[in-house]
């Protein structure tokens, strides 16, 4: 088997794309929840805490010289990351909960024996048959 047809047989399997859906999907809500976060939430936030915008909040370590920029520890970045990650793993969290809710109610429902088909029933006569003459001194 050429490489070619190895990695075809690998790209084509369902699993790889699954992945890809999975990373292009997860791509598109990460910006969504980073609007959320910076447009809706972080604002009233701020204006709770006295109007403080976090991507400005910063402390500036050295001051700009000539060409050099200014050495900045930009801890607001951080904090507005933070939060977006919170958000992010609780929105995750309530969709594997309401998947894993999911799975234990189709696990408790009782599920029936399958009704053996007439031919089943017939295949089962003919085999007790033969076991009982088979049985026989």
């Amino acid at each position: 088997m050429g490489v070619i047809s190895e990695f075809k047989a690998f790209a084509v399997k369902g699993n790889v794309i699954d992945m890809a859906v999975g990373i292009i999907i997860g791509a598109a809500f990460g910006k969504i929840v980073t609007s959320f976060v910076g447009d809706v939430v972080m604002p009233p936030i701020g204006l709770l805490i006295g109007g403080v915008d976090f991507s400005d909040l910063a402390i500036t370590l050295k001051a700009a010289e000539g060409n050099a920029p200014a050495v900045v520890l930009a801890y607001g970045k951080f904090i507005q990351s933070m939060i977006d990650f919170i958000i992010v793993a609780f929105a995750i969290f309530m969709g594997i909960k309401a998947i894993n809710q999911l799975k234990r109610e189709e696990a408790a429902a009782p599920t029936l024996p399958p009704v053996p088909t007439k031919e089943e029933e017939l295949l089962s006569e003919i085999r007790d048959l033969l076991k009982a003459q088979n049985d026989r001194p």
